[in-house]
């Protein structure tokens, strides 16, 4: 049985209101208005305050799935097109509509209920392995955006950390912690657990 989700996202053509929620526990737990966030333990928070996904990997996972995945299917909040998200810097900052302001903060890690969700089992080691996550991004300036507004990326930093790296280091291949210290814009978890693997690793 499928425990109640937020995964399930329909596209809208009416602006979204879009703001820091604040405090996981206590906060509004999405940072995109009408959008809502049930497992707070995991989800949702500044740090995760919208979460964006690349319509090219959804079309990746069309294809190997044999299935129809229409924009929202993986709970992304922007479903973007011409953007690499995988490929983006973790501190990257991109520009959305007049006002709103990201930056992208950390990868999605995938969870039992998105494995229910997609019907899938086997769907968390899948989608892993194929490291494609999407990312989490939080707000620094809020504002209002519409389906087709352009993404526009304000600020690169200068270290090399890449969604799909943290995802990597999160993930499968931890021997990559260390690296994400280069990184200060992720959360601080994260940069505790890499400084935790670190002290434990001879240099």
């Amino acid at each position: 049985m499928l425990r109640k989700t937020g995964i399930d996202k329909r596209p809208t053509d009416a602006p979204v209101q879009v703001r820091a929620p604040g405090d996981r526990a206590t906060g509004l737990g999405s940072g995109v208005t009408g959008d809502e966030i049930f497992d707070r333990r995991h989800h949702g928070g500044d740090d995760q305050a919208v979460y964006a996904y690349a319509r090219e990997d959804l079309d990746h996972w069309s294809a190997e799935l044999s299935r129809d995945l229409p924009h929202g299917t993986f709970g992304e909040n922007l479903t973007t097109r011409g953007i690499d998200v995988t490929g983006a810097l973790i501190g990257e900052r991109w520009r959305i509509g007049p006002d709103l302001l990201l930056e992208v903060s950390v990868p999605r890690i995938p969870c039992a209920t998105f494995a229910r969700w997609m019907d899938l089992p086997s769907w968390v080691k899948t989608f892993t392995q194929a490291a494609l996550p999407g990312a989490y991004l939080r707000v620094l300036t809020p504002g209002t955006i519409r389906a087709g507004d352009e993404i526009t990326i304000t600020h690169r930093p200068t270290h090399d950390i890449t969604i799909a790296l943290a995802f990597r280091a999160m993930t499968l291949e931890r021997a990559l912690l260390p690296r994400l210290l280069d990184a200060p814009a992720l959360p601080e978890k994260t940069l505790a657990d890499a400084r935790a693997y670190a002290s434990r690793t001879p240099a």
